[in-house]
């Protein structure tokens, strides 16, 4: 299905707003939030403060990561009688580590226009203020909580090469860098906490030299950890057995199989061909 293009036909905006300072908001945004006939919230207590503030009247309807499927077809039948609809989170941009997806998945099924607002988001700030290499990056967002699928998911990012950001919660901060440092090594990371607040404190360093902080770093973290630097040569593994080790690693066929076609500077295709034998 093609995009329309945008026009005055009924949208859901997706709005962002602000990471801890609430000075951190758009005009538009603001404006949005004052023309939309109702705004989707995922707390209506936290979204209430950002209103109150700028002398926002409007009404809120709760919309979080429990009740999407359910209010999804409420949206579209809100949409279908002409009204727009903003979509906001408790901080920061909507979909982003945030709810917001589904139900901008089934507006856009619907035919509806969906129309993103660039704003406020934890990783920008913190990936610019990092000093690590900025681009390539992967933005992961957050690790699994359950430690032995996090071993799993740090094990399959090991061989990237690319600048890695992650979203982690201060009672989980320390054993997550216990096991990036465990299978990553000692690489060099940056440790963002409270970003645009007015306790906003950054830890640049080795992630040994950063562990011992973490019990006093409260509040919501942006890690940045530097990609794999290392020199590897895999001249003496074959294409089958080179792929196989992504593979073991957690990464499924096709991606383990472009990795490999990077690294070893052929086709995409080549790669695949001989490893399925074809």
């Amino acid at each position: 299905m093609s995009q329309k293009s945008y026009d005055d036909s009924p949208s859901l905006y997706l709005i962002p707003t602000p990471i801890g300072n609430l000075d951190d908001i758009t005009f538009r945004s603001l404006e949005l939030l004052k023309s939309v006939d109702f705004i989707l919230s995922e707390d209506t207590r936290e979204s209430g403060k950002l209103l109150k503030k700028y002398n926002i009247n409007k009404r809120l309807v709760s919309c979080h990561e429990f009740n999407e499927e359910k209010i999804k077809n409420y949206v579209i039948k809100e949409l279908d009688n002409g009204k727009n609809i903003g979509l906001i989170t408790d901080q920061g941009s909507p979909i982003i580590s945030d709810p917001g997806f589904i139900i901008s998945k089934a507006v856009i099924e619907a035919n509806f226009n969906v129309i993103g607002l660039p704003g406020a988001t934890a990783f920008v700030p913190a990936l610019i203020c990092s000093g690590l290499n900025p681009m390539p990056f992967i933005f992961y967002g957050f690790l699994n909580s359950k430690n032995s699928k996090q071993i799993k998911e740090l094990k399959s990012l090991v061989n990237y090469k690319y600048t890695m950001i992650f979203y982690e919660a201060p009672h989980r901060i320390e054993n997550t860098l216990k096991n990036i440092l465990s299978i990553f090594g000692n690489r060099k990371i940056c440790v963002c906490r409270e970003l645009s607040k007015i306790h906003e404190e950054i830890y640049r360093g080795s992630i040994e030299s950063i562990i011992p902080l973490c019990s006093s770093m409260k509040g919501e973290m942006v890690i940045i950890v530097e990609g794999n630097n290392e020199i590897v040569d895999y001249s003496s593994l074959s294409i089958v057995d080179h792929v196989n080790l992504y593979v073991n690693d957690g990464m499924n066929k096709n991606e383990a199989i472009k990795l490999v076609a990077k690294e070893r500077n052929v086709a995409k295709s080549i790669i695949y061909k001989e490893y399925h034998n074809i």
